[in-house]
């Protein structure tokens, strides 16, 4: 493989810390990197650096004569005065643009829910985001580096730019550098990683799931070794610790051997550690939505009358006491609204929400609200202002430990400098830790987390998550990150067409519905545009004779016999729904009572419980199809 650029003896210094020293790394044709660390370890620093952002204090950075590289930084902002057409494709002709298959593809893919002509300022955060990087990806380069590209995406668009980064350049082709905390993403896309850590950039074969095995055997390694040094010293400082007229005889090279020995001690790596804290009482009873809707008003200037949209339609959940339910749907489904009506901030149009009495719920929001009134103060201070002290559960099963604000907020990942930091002054991922930590101090036994995973490494992630897993309480999760969900939550479900869908098989069966149903979408318009443009014969002499009906015809996919057949096919796919999910308990059942030692015998109920399983996700597909040609 071609090598395309290359950091030789990188050296870094702010004015407060050293970012990097004596780095050393190169890409090649075909690499596909992520890069992990924590936060502030220089993850973003190292990008701008290889794509010649930014100067280093010392060593150099050598790229291939004519290379070019493209590069989405968190920073970049689209000139707000441009349209999304000029941003994307500038000046080029549509026909001439709508003839690349790439652009095209990059447009669907990103862009499908932008307004082509909107200027670029009026679009919300997310969307001007994703202006950005569909501008870049629509350029031709040897190498691309994204800095969190996943950001404001959902999971269809994260699995979409997964799947275009993979088919981008051939397998020994271009190259890809990309900074994310998505984990499922990096396991998707990425054969290598470099973990960015205390000034050094330490690389990994293979993705997320590579990285971290790898790490857990270099720490298991590093600790047997540090173990047999500890051992060493004890036994040198105890040489030492004899008595002063014993000393003077001992030989040189013991004295020195034993002070280097402490002298080379090194700094312990800034643990991240959560303990599960108290959680109020929670009774059998949580939050029930009855038969719920929520409908919002719209403006309707053709139609001249007030008019509504329907977000939420007859909607019934009934949340149980520890209930772990991942939240999906695309944006504007109406996920927001249905935490809303969890925790009464939306009421509804019609049905009823009935809440325990002894619920009490929180919500980890986007905006970190909650330390809006705190950005002035230090972070030890917004602490103390809770409590005195706390107790703490030691993780090992043996009761709990009292801690003090800073010791709970060492253990979350704070060092002793950034105590003393106005909240003002931290890093976002920062600030989601300490607000994090404010919502858990305050106890509730119901926790809702709106897209938690945003400006969190992985480092941190895992740590979130170890919390999660201890979690006494009821958790509800909205999140695009797939690892996050499937990691976390023990159910998932998703908001389709207003409704709530049990999804068993998780996130792929969620992605799976959304790809029948936009066919099935594209299938009945490009029919209703068929039988608009083209009537038959029939259809013709039928709207001579009255032009009421045939605006009926024009308007409707199925009528008549057809439609007909299509309620008698729906009715058969419940039925047979219903019979093998039947069948599916009964296998499971047969696995549970069959001998555990039967490798063979296991292994064939194996195959016919997922023959069962796929039979039923065909056709639910079938069914979602057919549902939408009758609702059309």
């Amino acid at each position: 493989m071609a090598h395309l650029l290359g950091a030789e003896r990188l050296h870094l210094e702010f004015p407060t810390r050293v970012v990097f020293d004596e780095v050393t790394l190169g890409i090649d044709e075909g690499d596909r990197i992520g890069v992990v660390g924590r936060n502030g370890d220089g993850k973003s620093t190292l990008l701008k650096l290889l794509a010649d952002r930014l100067e280093p204090d010392g060593g150099r950075v050598t790229r291939r004569r004519g290379i070019r590289i493209g590069m989405l930084d968190q920073a970049d902002i689209v000139d707000p005065g441009k349209t999304v057409a000029e941003s994307v494709v500038g000046g080029i002709e549509e026909h001439v643009w709508a003839g690349d298959a790439k652009v095209r593809d990059v447009i669907a893919g990103l862009l499908t829910d932008v307004p082509w002509h909107a200027q670029v300022g009026s679009l919300s955060g997310g969307q001007r985001r994703r202006v950005g990087l569909a501008a870049l990806l629509v350029g031709d380069w040897d190498a691309v580096f994204l800095d969190e590209p996943t950001n404001h995406l959902d999971v269809e668009g994260i699995a979409w730019l997964a799947g275009h980064l993979k088919s981008r350049w051939s397998t020994d082709g271009g190259a890809l550098v990309v900074v994310t905390h998505d984990r499922w993403f990096l396991d998707e896309v990425c054969t290598g990683t470099w973990e960015v850590h205390d000034g050094i950039v330490e690389p990994f074969e293979g993705g997320y799931a590579a990285y971290v095995l790898q790490r857990v055997e270099r720490d298991r390694m590093a600790a047997a070794s540090e173990s047999k040094r500890q051992n060493l010293m004890r036994k040198e400082l105890a040489w030492l610790r004899r008595g002063a007229p014993a000393r003077t005889s001992k030989p040189k090279f013991r004295i020195e051997a034993a002070n280097q020995l402490i002298e080379n001690e090194p700094p312990l790596r800034n643990p991240v550690e959560l303990n599960r804290l108290a959680v109020s009482r929670l009774g059998k009873d949580v939050v029930d939505l009855l038969d719920v809707s929520v409908e919002y008003p719209v403006s309707d200037a053709a139609a001249g009358v007030p008019a509504t949209r329907t977000v939420l339609h007859e909607l019934e959940w009934r949340i149980a006491p520890g209930e772990r339910t991942g939240i999906l749907g695309v944006n504007g489904a109406g996920k927001s609204t249905l935490l809303g009506l969890v925790t009464g901030a939306v009421q509804p149009t019609s049905g009823r929400v009935k809440r325990g009495k002894t619920v009490r719920i929180a919500t980890l929001s986007q905006e970190l609200a909650e330390l809006t009134e705190y950005s002035e103060q230090r972070v030890s201070a917004v602490i103390a202002e809770q409590r005195t002290s706390y107790q703490v559960g030691t993780g090992s099963g043996s009761g709990t430990v009292e801690m003090s604000p800073a010791q709970l907020l060492e253990r979350l990942g704070f060092t002793n400098a950034q105590l003393s930091t106005p909240v003002k002054n931290l890093s976002g991922g920062q600030k989601r830790r300490l607000q994090l930590l404010l919502i858990l101090l305050d106890e509730p036994n119901v926790l809702i987390l709106d897209e938690p995973t945003n400006d969190l490494d992985t480092d941190m992630l895992a740590a979130i998550e170890d919390l999660l897993d201890s979690w006494p309480g009821t958790l509800l999760v909205v999140s695009h990150d797939r690892y996050l969900i499937e990691r976390v939550t023990d159910r998932q479900f998703a908001i389709l067409d207003g409704h709530l869908r049990d999804l068993p098989r998780g996130v792929d069966q969620y992605l799976e519905l959304r790809r029948s149903t936009n066919t099935a979408r594209s299938a009945i318009a490009s029919a209703g545009r068929i039988e608009s443009t083209a009537p038959t014969t029939a259809t013709a002499a039928a709207a001579a004779g009255s032009g009421s009906s045939a605006t009926a015809v024009g308007t409707r996919v199925l009528a008549g016999a057809e439609r007909r057949v299509a309620e008698k096919e729906l009715s058969s796919i419940d039925r047979k729904l219903d019979r093998m999910q039947a069948e599916i308990a009964a296998v499971h059942e047969r696995l549970a009572r069959h001998d555990q030692g039967d490798y063979v015998g296991l292994g064939t109920l194996g195959d016919e419980l997922r023959a069962l399983e796929a039979s039923v996700a065909d056709l639910e597909t079938r069914w979602l199809e057919v549902s939408e040609s009758l609702e059309g």
